[in-house]
């Protein structure tokens, strides 16, 4: 949700080929922005500065600290520039050796008579204003906006909060017309009420969220983070001081085994799940995944939460007794979720959807042949999304076949011609005859009156026809004796077509065909 089509624009700081070339080409900017700088122009070029040393490794010695080493450089300088650096340092600096360092190199320059920068005062002062936070209804990631202004001038700094993996922030942005940001803000909440939550937050809420947030990524040795993350680090910290202290987070007590069996408990409780051991295995491991990312709200869902357990699934954090309940128990925690968190119809299926979208990646990673969303058009309500897979599931199998020298891959369930071919693909024995155009009689009658099975089975119509599958299902036989045996009873139903019929078209009493389907 990061509108960093606003972003305050990257200065164009250089890559030298030598650290020496690197440190003069940073004196070179700052001596041509401290002559005349706008309100914020120094403060921003020293973040960015401080956050290009936090991406640099020396080559052959990766221990070098290029801060100490740059202020060390700059003392040795009697120039505006130099001390227009060291007097931003003495503040931007992230370490309080660096900064005391910068602060004595600054007197040794002044010293040399050299005058104190104007704004040197200025550098990190700021007024706070407002602070605003918009996020997913779920809780999986709100962006923080916090107003500051010196002056005339304001600018916004907006934090991408991660609450996936503890409130961490995920990038950083400086903002130049926070105005603007927060009306689009205000429109996205107005127009999209049912995804989209917006609430003006106390600063020092939002000195909490922001501290523990950079912290949390910091810690990490590898972080996955926004291109601006490093630029305006060191901004993000210095204009935090000015909020009021940080508030007092609730505490956190870890769940007992006790609680986490209770909620599984729980889930299978309330859940129709067909095989309700592995459903307590991986309930068990969801709960597991809640406690370890989420300890404050084990159990809250939300597509991305989700994503990031079947991440944990493909990397092996988890081992699991049956791979293929996955999907269906998956399915019904979201939509158990959605429930609890007495979210809207259209979150809900909002969040059905896109994990049936991850379910389906996940699906593809463990060589699966089949993509869940393959099987819905959207319009199924969490509740029914269970249902209607295991049904057109059961109605086509498969997605790929071959007819005679034919491959057909990648086929579309949902669409009439091409659930056609796939019946036919897996009657072997047919295709010579249907290349031949000798396809005709019983035979073809049969494949027709599949055909015509597979589509009743799709669409749920007539209602009778699945819970009949059912029931001869729970008897033992498989799902070619299955089809089989509805394909007998339509075909006992089979009428004389009215003289206006189209061509080819079965027709059959449908009265008859349903008490049929209930007596099975």
């Amino acid at each position: 949700m990061s509108p960093v089509s606003r972003a305050r624009k990257k200065s164009s700081l250089p890559s030298a080929p030598s650290i020496n070339g690197l440190f003069k080409d940073v004196l070179r900017d700052f001596s041509a922005v401290a002559a005349e700088p706008g309100p914020f122009d120094v403060d921003l070029l020293g973040s960015e500065v401080v956050g290009q040393w936090r991406e640099v490794v020396v080559e052959d010695e990766p221990d070098t600290d290029l801060g100490l080493e740059l202020i060390a450089f700059a003392q040795r300088k009697i120039t505006p520039g130099a001390a227009a650096l060291l007097a931003a340092l003495q503040v931007l600096a992230e370490t309080e050796e660096e900064r005391s360092a910068a602060a004595e190199a600054l007197a040794v320059v002044l010293g040399r008579g050299i005058p104190e920068p104007e704004w040197a005062a200025e550098i990190g002062q700021v007024s706070v204003g407002e602070c605003w936070r918009t996020g997913d209804v779920y809780g999986d990631e709100s962006s923080l906006l916090c107003v500051f202004s010196r002056g005339d001038a304001t600018l916004g700094l907006l934090a991408l909060l991660d609450f996936t993996e503890g409130g961490r922030v995920r990038d950083l942005v400086v903002i130049e017309e926070p105005h603007e940001v927060l009306a689009e803000m205000r429109t996205q909440a107005a127009e999209d009420g049912d995804l989209v939550v917006l609430d003006k937050v106390e600063p020092a809420d939002a000195h909490r969220l922001l501290l523990a947030g950079i912290a949390a990524t910091d810690a990490l040795d590898e972080p996955d983070v926004g291109e601006d993350y490093s630029r305006f680090h060191a901004i993000a910290l210095v204009w935090a001081r000015s909020l009021p202290e940080p508030s007092v987070a609730p505490p956190v007590v870890a769940w007992t085994a006790e609680q986490r069996a209770e909620a599984v408990a729980q889930f299978l409780a309330e859940t129709a799940l067909p095989d309700a051991e592995a459903g307590r295995e991986i309930a068990a491991l969801l709960v597991e995944h809640g406690c370890r990312t989420e300890p404050a709200n084990p159990l809250r869902v939300g597509p991305e939460k989700l994503a990031r357990f079947l991440e944990s699934l493909l990397d092996g954090e988890y081992e699991l007794e049956d791979e293929d309940a996955v999907a269906p128990v998956v399915l019904a925690w979201s939509a158990w979720g959605a429930r609890r968190a007495e979210l809207s119809d259209v979150a809900t299926a909002a969040l059905v959807e896109e994990v049936t979208e991850y379910l389906g990646e996940y699906l593809s990673d463990e060589d699966e042949d089949d993509d869940l969303s393959a099987y819905l058009d959207g319009t199924e309500s969490a509740d029914e999304v269970l249902a209607v897979v295991a049904r057109r599931r059961f109605a086509v199998p498969e997605l790929e076949t071959v007819i005679g020298d034919e491959e057909f891959t990648d086929l579309d369930p949902g669409d009439p011609e091409q659930r056609r071919l796939l019946v036919i693909g897996a009657h072997p024995e047919y295709h010579e005859s249907l290349a031949a155009d000798e396809f005709d009689g019983t035979d073809g009658l049969r494949l027709a009156l599949e055909t015509s099975v597979v589509d009743q089975l799709w669409d749920d119509d007539p209602a009778e026809l699945w819970p009949a599958a059912q029931r001869l299902l729970e008897q033992g036989l498989s799902r070619v004796d299955v089809v089989d045996r509805l394909v007998t009873v339509l075909e006992e139903q089979l009428v004389e077509p009215e003289e206006d019929a189209v061509e080819d078209e079965l027709d059959f009493d449908l009265d008859t065909y349903q008490a049929a389907l209930r007596e099975i």
